[in-house]
């Protein structure tokens, strides 16, 4: 299953970038990174068979073995690619969030796109990681 983040805003050169960078390189599923502007440009076709994940301060607070075993369920399910979307500084109106598979909070707090971007990256290591009985993760 390809994991596809799909952010607005151009994340450069910055430490964030570098996080992002290196978590993707150790993620042992395909993996891209799609940035779009600001404001337009499209986003590209889903597959058929995908699920449309919002990061969104509206959505579920999953803990990580949660989210690995959504994760797993769907890749198990024949699911072709999880998209997750990353919006703009108004986030995402009412008809997006209601067309999302998954509406996925990082918490209450307000955390800049690149910081997200990032989050979301090692929580996409430490998932998969899970799947494949990697000891990264520590249930505390």
């Amino acid at each position: 299953m390809l994991l596809h983040i799909v952010a607005r805003g151009r994340i450069g050169r910055s430490p964030e970038a570098e996080l992002v960078d290196r978590y993707a390189k150790r993620i042992a599923w395909p993996m891209r990174v799609t940035e779009l502007p600001d404001t337009g440009g499209r986003e590209p076709a889903s597959p058929a068979h995908g699920r449309r994940i919002l990061l969104d301060e509206k959505g579920e607070m999953l803990g990580s073995m949660a989210f690995a075993e959504k994760l797993g369920r769907w890749r198990d399910d024949g699911v072709r690619e999880a998209r997750f979307l990353i919006g703009a500084a108004d986030g995402f109106d009412d008809a997006a969030r209601q067309e999302a598979d998954l509406l996925l909070s990082f918490g209450r707090a307000t955390w800049p796109h690149l910081m997200a971007r990032a989050m979301l990256a090692e929580q996409l290591f430490r998932a998969t990681s899970i799947l494949a009985n990697h000891p990264y993760h520590r249930e505390g």
